[in-house]
């Protein structure tokens, strides 16, 4: 607790770090899932420059596409903003790409459409899903320790879904569906591992009723802390081995994983309970629970 205040410093440039990212780039960069329109992907054989790829469209018309390159085995994703036949969008795209550039296979790997109101309900919904998600936990810590516990926990679990957004906003990656599946994940894991710390700050309250909270969650901290390092390193590995091995459909997921662990193990070491810490004041009394 002593380095509380340092953590609050690294927190809060993390934080203006992300507000700035969200603001120039005029917030995450949404998919189809939200925005609507209609995502194709395919893969060329032999591998092309995206510029290459992006003068074939230009010169059949389709200017309207928004290229990106994926993996190493020449796979690129197409995005169109407005809906239409998918098929006949992928034979516009390989008619144009094989005129340009005789001989390179087209093949279809996917094609997702979306209409603009089922994006905006989704977005919505999404919006929904993570507010009812931090008002649950904030419930239910408040409702099982004390209501200034659950305050912490959720500021914390707002700092690394915000960070972890800012993140992946800043490797201009998508939000998609499969990425707010992410982010709750790691609300959820994030305040798991608040709970154990909670848990012994509150089995310690009971036995040393006289120290200061302070030192009840130094010791708490450091009591759990092989639990949290160990837990998260596994975790770690896994998401690692989904990111590097697991292809482009999941790469979204491991990599939001990935950043999210991290940021959620930081935070349950040092910012739920330096927040609730402060929130008491510093001379406070053990958790009276």
């Amino acid at each position: 607790m002593g380095a509380r205040k340092y953590a609050y410093l690294c927190s809060a440039i993390l934080v203006v770090a992300t507000i700035v990212v969200l603001v120039a780039r005029g917030g995450p960069r949404l998919a189809v899932d939200f925005t609507g329109g209609t995502v194709i992907e395919a893969v060329l054989t032999p591998k092309e420059p995206a510029d290459r790829v992006r003068s074939a469209l230009d010169k059949a018309g389709i200017r309207q596409a928004e290229i990106q390159s994926v993996g190493t085995e020449g796979e690129y994703l197409f995005r169109f903003q407005q809906t239409g036949a998918k098929e006949d969008m992928f034979t516009l795209i390989k008619e144009a790409i094989q005129k340009e550039m005789p001989g390179t296979q087209v093949e279809l790997r996917r094609a997702d459409a979306v209409g603009p109101k089922i994006g905006k309900e989704l977005r919505s919904k999404s919006i929904w899903a993570v507010l009812f998600a931090l008002g649950g936990i904030l419930v239910y810590v408040g409702l099982r320790y004390e209501f200034i516990f659950a305050v912490g926990a959720v500021i914390s679990l707002f700092h690394d879904v915000l960070i972890t957004l800012g993140v992946m906003t800043f490797l201009g990656r998508e939000f998609t569906l499969t990425v707010l599946a992410a982010l709750l994940t790691i609300a959820g894991y994030s305040i798991n591992d608040t709970i154990v710390v909670f848990d012994r700050i509150r089995e310690q309250s009971r036995l040393l009723r006289r120290e200061s909270l302070k030192d009840v969650i130094d010791l708490s901290v450091n009591q759990t802390l092989s639990r949290t390092v160990l837990t998260s390193f596994t975790v770690i590995l896994t998401v690692l081995a989904l990111l590097v091995l697991g292809g482009e459909v999941i790469r979204d997921f491991a990599l939001c994983m990935f950043i999210g662990v991290f940021f959620g193990t930081y935070s349950s070491t040092y910012v739920a309970s330096a927040l609730a810490l402060d929130i008491h004041g510093p001379e406070a009394k053990a958790m009276r629970r």
